[in-house]
């Protein structure tokens, strides 16, 4: 193997970075990597790079590989790839998309000044805790049955409304309505059913998070009105996926795809890159399974948002003037999706992966709500406990050079094993408390692996996005609350 150094990078800008096809000669196509110098400098410290280069070798793929500042190793793909592929000679990776399928933000917007519910806050953190189910293995209060669980994953959010746990604003403000078509219940492995049957409606544990924050900053006032947004105001993160479930889709299905990739003589120099020809009736299957874990995690966000806006009820009811909350966007950071996009000039309908990357569509773009069709695309890129998070928008050059992506959070620098010999959960507790944010964690343990010092700075992270021209500032949020599981 080559070894990837600087030298290896034709720079392109301040914060867009080329590895050229003819760095190795299995490339089909070069990576492009959109980061400043330091964070690209940080990169070489892991395989996320060397990971990228793997995946430009795979059939069919159009453009480059795309990589953004949040990088860091993952399982096939780097965390942080976005790579497309044609419909009649790509394939489809689950490495591409990840285990944790539709792991995804939701925001959450209020008309609530700081000043108006600081005296609540603990109140507020405590009840949150008690009406979303949090922790590993950790069930639901809803409990389905195989054959409405089925359903669900057809209809994804749009099951929620039918039940009364959506309105239709939600459902606008949901990327692709919350539903993707296409999923197929008969796909799935029986103990990705089990499974799922009692975790709808579950945040999960890992760097999964309920977090209510303050609108800190506001850097586009135009922009921010018209999402709803106001300095100074509360809003909520919900950062979960498809938990166990699409855990199961994903191990079932880089298990099947192994013959499949030997049976159409794909050669892969990592066999986690796993795949098989979209149009191939293994490909079609994993399609319709990943869709079904995609439509579980939109409908698991909502109906926590449910569960929020009921604490919200339940604590601040007669002591503020409104406890509402409207939904801002609801957005996937590790799915595959059939879109239009320029090659060459030409549109054409693509599978692009994103895995731990953020849809970040340019104005007046197809599937955009019409409010947000002049300002572009919502991107949420929540940060790591105690620090910032960020609201974005996706922009023209979005469309142009990275398949109308951007980066998903700020990206870890340390793994879970790390932190937790690097960091004693009951001091972080403190240092967080300290800082006036109310912490509802199931133990300290789980809350040292997500300590801020194992992620990247998330500002950073921002700043190269923006100065690559694919995503623009639009308010800047930092944590009150934070529920861990």
């Amino acid at each position: 193997m080559t070894e990837i150094t600087l030298d290896t990078f034709r720079r392109i800008s301040d914060f867009e970075w080329e590895i050229p096809k003819n760095f190795r000669s299995d490339m089909r196509v070069p990576v492009r990597v959109f980061a400043s110098r330091e964070l690209l400098e940080n990169a070489l410290g892991d395989k996320s790079l060397e990971q990228a280069v793997n995946a430009s070798t795979l059939p069919g793929l159009v453009k480059a590989v795309m990589v953004m500042p949040d990088m860091h190793q993952g399982y096939g793909f780097p965390i942080g790839g976005v790579a497309a592929t044609d419909l009649e000679t790509g394939v489809i990776s689950p490495g591409g998309i990840g285990y944790d399928i539709n792991c995804g933000v939701r925001l959450l917007s209020s008309r609530m000044a700081l000043e108006e519910v600081k005296d609540w806050l603990a109140d507020l953190a405590t009840m949150l805790n008690q009406l979303c189910p949090s922790g590993v293995g950790v069930d639901s209060n809803l409990r389905l049955s195989k054959d409405e669980l089925a359903e669900a994953c057809v209809r994804g959010a749009q099951w929620a409304k039918a039940k009364g746990y959506a309105t239709a604003e939600d459902i606008l403000f949901t990327e692709d309505n919350g539903r993707l078509a296409g999923a197929n219940p008969e796909k799935l492995s029986q103990r990705a059913l089990e499974r799922g049957k009692t975790q709808l409606g579950t945040l999960g544990a890992g760097n999964h998070f309920i977090e209510v924050d303050l609108v800190a900053e506001i850097f586009d006032a135009q922009v921010a009105q018209v999402i709803g947004l106001y300095q100074g105001e509360v809003a909520v993160q919900i950062h979960t996926g498809s938990r166990g479930f699409g855990h199961q889709i994903c191990t079932d299905y880089v298990r099947l795809l192994q013959n499949a990739t030997r049976k159409y003589g794909i050669h892969l120099p990592d066999k986690q890159l796993v795949c098989a020809p979209i149009d191939s009736p293994e490909g079609q299957d994993y399609l319709g399974a990943m869709r079904c874990g995609a439509n579980f995690a939109f409908l698991n966000r909502q109906l926590l948002a449910n569960r929020v806006r009921e604490a919200f009820e339940r604590v601040l009811a007669g002591k503020v003037e409104s406890w509402h909350l409207r939904q801002v966007y609801d957005i996937a950071h590790n799915i595959g999706k059939f879109e239009d996009h320029l090659i060459d000039g030409e549109k054409q309908t693509v599978c692009v992966h994103r895995k731990g990357a953020t849809r970040a569509f340019g104005p007046g773009s197809d599937g955009l709500p019409e409010v947000y069709s002049k300002i572009g695309q919502p991107v949420l890129v929540p940060g790591s406990m105690g620090t910032a998070s960020w609201v974005l928008t996706g922009t023209d050059m979005s469309m142009q050079r990275s398949f109308g992506s951007s980066c998903h959070g700020a990206g870890r620098v340390m793994s879970r094993s790390q932190a937790k010999k690097n960091v004693w959960g009951e001091d972080l507790f403190k240092r967080l408390k300290s800082q006036g944010i109310e912490i509802r964690a199931g133990s300290m343990a789980g809350l040292a692996e997500e300590a801020p010092q194992a992620y990247k700075d998330v500002n950073r992270v921002v700043e190269s996005v923006v100065g690559a021209g694919i995503a623009k500032k639009v308010a800047k949020l930092t944590p009150l609350i934070v529920i861990k599981g």
